[in-house]
């Protein structure tokens, strides 16, 4: 049920939106702004499932995204600096962000909590500063492209965007040959598979799913930009948090932090590190933003910190830590991502829909605490 709980939510949210709108939400056109739209927060999910899995918190990624977007701006619109340039000093300046955070929280011993809400308020604070309280723009065709762009077109005129569909089979195959490699390494380890007819069975829906996808936006521009920019972010964070000893290492400390350093974990280091991590992400996901806006303002980011949070628990993750996915934050933003969408397609206002998702993430929790009652009992 954790696994694949939200997973099945997910899709009957998509479907009821698609009846309820008429069709109009899986049009290609809004499959495509889906994408763009909550890119960012799909980005601070993926980090603040970590720093939740580690047993903390941070407060202060809207604020962040918003700074960092602001500095990239100034250097590119007032200092006239290239984009690839400001982009790799923003991704600098938030990982020294993230470094100064996790300083204080992992070798000085001031709670998540506390060091986080004073660099949100010190975040927006510089936000303020930096761009003197005005809008700063337009940006480089090349950084807009980054949040706004499609891969280009190539091959002979069909009715869909050719390049698409051969990622979109590369996908496919890979999927299920890594299905089959899971299959393989749990019967070598004399585990208990899904049975042969389950497995083909979700093997097929993963296949039908990518086949979906594909078609849907090769039938528009194709992949969006940004959309392999979350590719390469959730395989690299997942291979990270799943096969390597500093993601072990992460999922020690949030279980039993005494437990974890008692057998070695250096404890201070690993916080550090997830910190360092988020910072960047915060900044890629405030460029990314301004991008989207072409234009830095001093009110971006506001609230992506809680719509980070209600991602990452609504896709798994525990408040007592040590439990979670990079998937499932991705889930997780996906469902608030649709939920958003389909709302604002029907007409339901903004008040409705913050109490619809406050009431999301409040079934999303108590799951979790119902959850571990019964494996408890």
């Amino acid at each position: 049920m954790r696994q694949y709980g939200m997973l099945i939510a997910l899709a009957a949210i998509v479907l009821l939106f698609q009846i309820w709108t008429g069709g109009t939400l899986l049009l290609p056109n809004n499959v495509s702004n889906l994408i763009q739209q909550n890119s960012y927060i799909l980005i601070l999910a993926m980090g603040m499932m970590m720093v939740i899995i580690c047993g903390h918190i941070d407060l202060s990624v809207g604020s962040l995204a918003a700074f960092v977007g602001a500095i990239a701006a100034v250097m590119m619109v007032r200092h006239d600096v290239p984009w690839v340039l400001a982009l790799v000093l923003a991704l600098l300046i938030g990982a020294l962000a993230g470094a100064w955070q996790g300083f204080w929280i992992a070798y000085v011993g001031i709670p998540s909590f506390i060091v986080t809400l004073a660099g949100m308020l010190l975040f927006r604070g510089a936000t303020q500063i930096v761009l003197e309280g005005q809008s700063v723009s337009p940006f480089p065709s090349g950084f807009q492209q980054m949040a706004q762009g499609f891969i280009p077109e190539a091959g002979p005129y069909t009715q869909y965007h050719n390049p698409t569909l051969v990622i979109g089979l590369v996908v496919a195959v890979v999927l299920v040959l890594q299905q089959w490699r899971d299959r393989r390494r749990q019967l070598s380890f004399d585990l208990d598979p899904l049975p042969f007819n389950l497995w083909v069975l979700k093997c097929s829906a993963i296949v039908l799913a990518v086949v979906a996808v594909t078609l849907t936006l090769a039938s528009y521009h194709g992949v969006p930009l940004v959309l392999l920019i979350l590719c390469a972010l959730l395989i690299a964070l997942g291979y990270i948090m799943r096969n390597s000893v500093f993601g072990r290492h992460v999922y020690a400390l949030g279980g039993n932090k005494a437990a974890a350093k008692l057998s070695g974990v250096k404890d201070k280091r690993v916080t550090f590190s997830v910190f360092v991590i988020m910072g960047m992400l915060a900044a890629l996901a405030g460029c990314l933003y301004a991008a989207r806006l072409n234009a830095a303002t001093p009110q971006a980011g506001l609230m992506f910190e809680l719509e980070a949070i209600a991602a990452a628990f609504i896709g798994g993750a525990s408040m007592s830590g040590g439990v979670g996915k990079v998937l499932g934050a991705v889930i997780g933003g996906l469902v608030l991502g649709v939920l958003n969408n389909g709302m604002s397609l029907v007409g339901i206002g903004t008040d409705v829909q913050q109490v619809i998702k406050g009431l999301v993430l409040l079934a999303a929790v108590g799951f979790d605490v119902w959850n571990k009652r019964r494996a408890g009992s």
